[in-house]
């Protein structure tokens, strides 16, 4: 039977950073609310310890499946995954139990995804000290999932959700991942830039925008000045447009990247492809740094996270802003409707039916 609401599961990242706190401040936020259920994955007690920590007026409900109905106003629900329990690592350190607590979280609630059990995901910040202490051989979150579902190319659509503009978010590419700056450059090629450019408009498609229009930023200065500040808009950016547009598709682009962005945020496209991390993180952040998510395109689930760390700094201090957390989480409610599109574009009949096998 279909679910009368969306059901999320909200991984609570590293039990030693901010993750728990921002997550059951989320929870409490919306509780009550009776349209969709959040339910975090994580050790319970480490949610408790942030709920103390936070000073949150609310219970902790233990759950053992997800399609639970929400308790309402004053209780937040938690799928406890049992690693930890009791022996908790402090707050503020590297770990490799808390590491292997923040994988497990991240590994049950994609194959709730996967099973349909849940709408989609909505994760919190993991430190990659941690989960390589615990033996993960992974970069981070997306390499993880990308392993989990069975995904060999994934991408991140970063989503500046409160520009201000009426139904207009700003939807922010890449090109390249995490690698360094001089990687990223040598990365740059004709064929990597048209693929990236293929995959924002189908997954600006699959987010229900029916006619993309897509912003290509440029790398170098003024974006090259016919080559005299660097030729890659000539040699690859420009021609990868090119291409694309003779598709039929509204493609613009090489535009300088001091003004694209501008561009994007007053509606006159749906998304910018940006070329390398900090060239699309540092405006969207710039602009708003709380209500900037990341959503993973790629994916045959649907997975919403912060764009941020596990601030050990200010762990257990109860100080934590919950705010980019809360709009992932929204961010997730409003997609979760795309969810079959999700499935139909990215879905594999044998990541869906692989056994699933831990990823440390």
């Amino acid at each position: 039977m279909p679910r009368s609401r969306p059901a999320l599961a909200l991984t609570v990242g590293d039990p030693c950073g901010i993750g728990p706190e921002i997550t059951a401040r989320t929870l409490a936020d919306v509780a009550g609310e009776g349209a969709h259920h959040g339910i975090a994955v994580g050790d319970a007690e480490a949610v408790r310890r942030a709920v103390r920590a936070a000073g949150l007026d609310v219970d902790v409900r233990v759950v053992s499946e997800f399609s639970v109905d929400p308790a309402g106003p004053g209780t937040i629900d938690v799928y406890d995954i049992g690693v930890l329990g009791g022996d908790l690592p402090d707050w503020g350190t590297v770990d490799g139990r808390a590491g292997r607590a923040a994988v497990v979280a991240i590994e049950v609630a994609t194959r709730a995804a996967l099973d349909g059990d849940v709408d989609g995901i909505v994760t919190g910040p993991i430190h990659k000290g941690a989960i390589w202490a615990a033996g993960s051989q992974h970069l981070g979150h997306t390499e993880m999932l990308g392993e989990l579902t069975g995904v060999t190319r994934q991408n991140t659509m970063f989503v500046v959700r409160n520009t201000g503009l009426d139904g207009h978010h700003l939807r922010i590419f890449f090109t390249t991942r995490h690698v360094s700056l001089r990687t990223a450059l040598d990365q740059i090629t004709r064929d990597r830039v048209a693929g990236a450019i293929d995959e924002a408009l189908t997954a600006l498609r699959v987010f229900g925008v029916d006619q993309p229009r897509l912003a290509v930023a440029a790398i170098n200065p003024h974006g090259g000045e016919d080559g005299a500040f660097g030729d890659e808009e000539i040699v690859h950016i420009g021609p990868a447009c090119d291409e694309a547009r003779a598709g039929g598709t509204s493609v613009l682009g090489p535009i300088p990247a001091d003004s694209v962005f501008h561009q994007g945020l007053t509606g006159r496209f749906d998304a910018v492809l940006s070329h390398y991390h900090d060239q699309g993180h540092i405006a969207a952040k710039t602009y708003d740094f709380n209500g900037t998510i990341s959503v993973t395109v790629g994916l045959p689930i649907l997975r919403t996270s912060v764009d941020h760390g596990t601030a050990f700094d200010i762990a257990g201090t109860g100080t934590a802003d919950h705010q980019t957390m809360l709009s992932a989480y929204r961010a997730a409610v409003d997609y979760s409707p795309y969810v079959p599109a999700i499935r139909a574009a990215y879905g594999s009949t044998a990541a869906h039916d692989h056994e699933h096998k831990p990823s440390t």
